[in-house]
């Protein structure tokens, strides 16, 4: 066996437990942040597997208003962690800074990817089961309706059909354009 095939194998459990976890405090955070009810199952299940590094954080690192800095730290420590230890098993040498760069496109992109698929999955349960009560689809539209709500305000409802997600996922694909870009250009200058 040669060296190749354990590292393959080292970064794919590495980016793999490393992004579950990340996936389940940005969650949290954007569910905490949109005031969802964490009285719900999965809510409860994301505070019990993320409360103990948050619990310690938050002892130096207090919440700014709504926005949990000690969440948006430690998603962004543990990708930084995640991507150090893959560039290591992979042989690529980088800088810190451009770590940092790579680990905060990965968490934007993330961000994109979870708003993107909870508006369009949303959007699809709305027109499949408009009054159908699941945990994880109160979830999904508490998670949603927030952000839906600034497009709403922008965009009024037209003739019974509203035309927000549509002008949400279009915002969301340009913001991913238009950012992106721009950090691989970032990370290309650091190394």
């Amino acid at each position: 066996m040669s060296d190749s095939y354990f590292s393959g194998l080292g970064v794919f459990l590495i980016d793999t437990l490393v992004s579950l976890y990340v996936f389940a405090v940005m969650l949290r955070f954007l569910l905490q942040w949109a005031e969802a009810d964490f009285y719900n199952p999965i809510s409860q299940f994301l505070v019990k597997i993320t409360q103990p590094p948050l619990r310690y954080l938050r002892r130096y690192i207090p919440s700014m208003g709504r926005i949990d800095t000690a969440s948006l730290v430690l998603m962004l420590a543990l990708q930084v962690s995640g991507d150090y230890l893959i560039f290591m098993l992979q042989q690529i040498s980088a800088s810190p800074a451009s770590l940092l760069v790579v680990a905060l496109g990965q968490l934007l992109e993330l961000l994109y990817n979870l708003l993107f698929y909870s508006i369009l999955i949303s959007v699809v349960l709305s027109w499949v089961a408009p009054r159908g009560y699941n945990p994880a689809t109160k979830l999904l539209y508490d998670l949603t309706d927030p952000f839906l709500g600034f497009f709403r305000r922008l965009l009024p409802p037209m003739g019974g059909i509203d035309l927000s997600p549509l002008v949400a996922l279009i915002a969301l694909q340009f913001a991913k354009m238009a950012v992106m870009p721009l950090l691989q250009q970032l990370i290309a200058l650091l190394n």
